[in-house]
């Protein structure tokens, strides 16, 4: 795999790295409700739900951080599902949450995939 598609690829684990911290530990925490725009009331009553979601963003890490480590043609094949997952989760959450997710999480993951598909062509 190419330098750029690793790198990229990096970027959208540690921003999916920073998600799971926001949701899972800092959800009720001043930065987290400044985040997520939510009360203290909010945020308590849906403080499971957004551990479900940090743990989530936690299985795409692991599965991006996992092609940083494979054989080419495995990273490959690793990039395109968790970077597609990446991509579609992005787009669901622009479409029922706000559009800023999409920039957030769908974009820097279609740069990576798109550095990736031609890294391998």
């Amino acid at each position: 795999m190419s330098t750029a598609s690793s790198v990229l690829v990096a970027f959208v684990a540690a921003l999916h790295t920073y998600f799971l911290v926001l949701e899972m530990f800092l959800w009720q925490k001043p930065l987290g409700l400044k985040t997520f725009g939510n009360t203290p009331e909010k945020a308590a009553l849906t403080a499971v739900l957004a551990k479900n979601q940090g743990l989530y963003n936690g299985f795409l890490v692991a599965g991006l951080v996992w092609s940083l480590f494979a054989s080419p043609l495995e990273a490959y094949h690793l990039r395109l599902f968790f970077g597609g997952c990446v991509v579609v989760a992005g787009v669901y959450g622009a479409a029922t949450v706000s559009i800023r997710i999409f920039f957030v999480q769908a974009v820097p993951a279609l740069a990576a995939l798109a550095v990736t598909l031609a890294a391998y062509a």
